[in-house]
């Protein structure tokens, strides 16, 4: 008999992928709260596309329609603007720019504060002060008011407001990947990788950023929300993006007009921010149980429990 037919069948191990997406089936705060943004994204790179037209036409016979009218067009079931143009239709429409805002303002700040962070955290004191005292500078300032102070003298373009936004949140990302690095820069592998002669750019970006690299995306996603606030935010004061552009925050500051006699107009943007806020915050929530080794067994055992 071989020695093949003495061994027993093992089950193959599951991908990562498929762990994951495991772990998130067994939490279905965070798996409902997916789909919800993966809808979102549908509509902020499509909706344009279908419906921008729809969203701008002028119908006066709507005007101020009252939501929940079945007997109407499917793009009136949240009622009409003040123009009569459907609200679903530009709720999905203005869900680019909000999102396109957020993301650039995000990546960015990810961007540049995490390799400022790696490299104030790895390199020289000297320059490492440097950089920090550059990230102290830009915190002494109200990241909401140095919005205000910059758009107010620049023109309220969708650049300038994710520029803007990218440079007040640069300090998260630095502080957090700088005292990562501190600490990861001192394990084993590093310094095997150091004594081996490997260069600093390699040891940073080969060994440290992929340790640090899932914290930093963790608080992303929780960023995300903040920054899409902050937008929302601005355009309602009216320093953001202006007409005929169009934003979930615009559509809440042109709605609060009409609050007594078409709640509708202000309440259905307000209702998208919030959804997508808490979204993004469950989802962190889950990423960070997820991708945290010590703390990933609360998700597995769920299956477990459940099996």
């Amino acid at each position: 008999m071989a020695n093949s037919d003495l061994v027993p069948d093992t089950p193959e191990a599951p991908s990562p992928s498929a762990q994951l997406l495991r772990m998130l089936w067994n939490d279905k705060f965070a798996f409902v709260s997916v789909l919800f943004l993966l809808v979102v994204l549908f509509c902020a790179l499509f909706g344009p596309l279908l419906l921008e037209d729809v969203a701008t036409k002028q119908n006066l016979r709507g005007r101020n329609a009252p939501p929940f009218d079945f007997s109407a067009n499917w793009l009136y079931w949240l009622g009409g603007d003040a123009l009569g143009r459907p609200l679903l239709a530009r709720i999905i429409v203005a869900a680019q720019n909000t999102i396109f805002v957020a993301a650039g303002a995000v990546f960015f700040s990810l961007t540049i504060g995490t390799s400022l962070g790696l490299i104030a955290g790895y390199t020289s004191k000297t320059l490492s002060q440097v950089i920090m005292r550059l990230a102290d500078i830009i915190m002494s300032f109200p990241s909401l008011l140095l919005a205000v102070i910059v758009l107010f003298m620049l023109d309220s373009s969708v650049f300038n407001l994710v520029i803007v936004l990218a440079i007040t949140r640069i300090p998260v990302y630095l502080r957090t990947a700088r005292a990562e690095t501190l600490e990861v820069r001192e394990r084993m592998f590093v310094q095997a990788a150091r004594v081996m002669g490997a260069s600093n750019r390699r040891i940073i970006f080969r060994h440290i950023l992929p340790v640090v690299f899932p914290t930093l995306v963790t608080i992303a996603t929780l960023d995300f929300a903040f920054v899409m606030l902050a937008e929302s935010s601005l355009s309602f004061l009216g320093i953001g993006i202006q007409p005929p552009e169009i934003t979930w925050g615009l559509m809440v500051a042109q709605g609060r007009s009409y609050l007594t006699t078409a709640w509708g107009l202000s309440f259905w943007p307000g209702l998208a921010i919030i959804l997508t806020t808490l979204s993004l915050n469950l989802l962190s929530n889950w990423m960070r149980t997820a991708l945290d080794p010590a703390q990933r067994w609360r998700l597995e055992n769920v299956r477990t429990k459940n099996g």
